[in-house]
């Protein structure tokens, strides 16, 4: 990658696929803003991911034309691909990146870059899910939006609001250190990098942002829709397994001691509870047809409800109430099985009662009465777990531990003339 002769400060990534059409236009109305309004020492680096058209002669014009602009090829595509080349081979002091199509306003980057500069913050992110931003784009992809950002919120329980806005920025300290355990090199990318800054105990800063929606938008809805699903599912996993070093990269960067996880709210413990309930029921409901053709309807019943109640209390420690570690996991299991009880009573005197009434019932009618059973039995035991098994326990604060006091930093800036 060409160096100018000086290190910027910031260095701003644009990615860029088959956009011979904008890129010359944009990439000119982005320079002359930054020359404008930026005065700490700035890089633009086209970064084009394996383009078929174009795009890439474009972006070396663009270099050789343009003081303080590089173009890097990629033989593969990816955005995440495109961010970690870039930034791993930066050496300035805080990388960003936009959209190519410039669908953020532009006076958004000062708010962006300054908590960044400064040392108050580790990374920076553009949020068009803020009261304060002011956003144009089309019903679909607003619904798209809000429920992609709402799942991510609800299963892995972040703060941060808008995971998808191309708009970001990362001091390099912290980019040097989380790249190397961010896996995924698409669409995922930004969310995997900020779930895993939060749970590192990094500071992440939001700025309402103005946005137009681009028409010509080159993103594969469906398929990146499919893509993050799998990232989700993929990263919960890494994180309850505990596979990936959070705690030791918040140690390395000062920013221990890390305050304890939050308690999911009620909102996403009942959305959760009701996923695994789901799942849960399926299980029950599949399993009982199979043993009530080996060992009859009231064993194959409380066999159903054993196998997935202990499945059930495993999978709603962890996603549901977010317990984590091996500390009580023996007293969590027999107290589900307590539960496990009073929903088999539940569903037995459901089939008491069905049989008592209709004698020769049809593996059919007992499967709906014992899912309706079922329903019933799931909002009792949502009660008890949140209520006895895995209640919040108040914690007395420990005198000894203080407070995470913040890394020193330079006087903070004016980034705009």
């Amino acid at each position: 990658m060409p160096e100018p002769a000086a290190d910027p400060d910031v260095d701003i990534v644009v990615p860029v696929y088959n956009e011979a059409h904008v890129l010359q236009e944009h990439l000119w109305r982005l320079h002359a803003y930054l020359t404008e309004h930026l005065i700490v020492p700035w890089r633009i680096t086209i970064v084009d991911n394996a383009s078929t058209d174009a795009t890439f002669a474009f972006a070396q014009g663009l270099a050789a034309s343009l003081p303080d602009v590089v173009a890097v090829h990629l033989d593969r595509k990816g955005r995440g691909l495109a961010l970690r080349t870039a930034w791993s081979a930066s050496t300035a002091r805080v990388l960003a990146y936009l959209d190519v199509d410039l669908s953020t306003d532009l006076a958004g980057l000062s708010p962006l870059l300054a908590p960044l500069l400064s040392g108050h913050s580790d990374l920076a992110i553009g949020t068009r899910l803020s009261r304060a931003s002011r956003v144009v784009r089309g019903t679909k992809r607003e619904f798209i939006s809000r429920s992609y950002n709402g799942l991510v919120k609800t299963v892995l329980a972040t703060s941060f609001t808008d995971a998808q806005c191309g708009f970001k920025a990362i001091t390099k300290t912290a980019a040097d250190r989380l790249l190397p355990i961010v896996r995924d090199d698409a669409w995922f990318f930004d969310t995997e990098l900020l779930v895993l800054a939060e749970r590192s105990g990094l500071r992440i800063h939001e700025v309402p942002v103005d946005w137009r929606d681009d028409p010509d938008s080159r993103v594969d809805i469906a398929r990146t829709a499919k893509d993050d699903l799998r990232g989700i599912v993929r990263l919960v996993g890494d994180l309850s397994r505990h596979r990936l070093p959070v705690e030791a990269v918040a140690e390395e960067l000062g920013r221990r001691p890390l305050a304890p996880a939050a308690r999911p709210s009620f909102r996403s413990q009942a959305i959760r509870f009701a996923a695994v309930g789901g799942a849960s029921t399926v299980a029950y409901a599949l399993l009982f047809f199979v043993l009530r053709l080996l060992i009859g309807a009231q064993p194959a019943n409380f066999l159903a409800l054993l196998l997935t109640a202990v499945g059930n209390t495993w999978a709603n420690r962890w996603f549901t109430f977010g317990v984590t570690g091996r500390l009580g996991v023996v007293r969590h299991q027999l107290q589900g099985l307590v539960v496990f009880g009073i929903a088999w009573g539940i569903t037995s005197g459901s089939l008491v009662a069905l049989h008592a009434e209709e004698p020769r019932a049809s593996a059919l009618t007992e499967i709906l009465v014992l899912t309706a059973a079922n329903l019933v039995a799931t909002v009792v035991r949502f009660v008890l777990l949140r209520g006895w098994v895995f209640r919040a326990r108040r914690i007395a604060p420990d005198p000894s531990r203080r407070p995470e006091t913040p890394r020193p930093t330079e006087t903070s800036m004016e980034l705009t003339k």
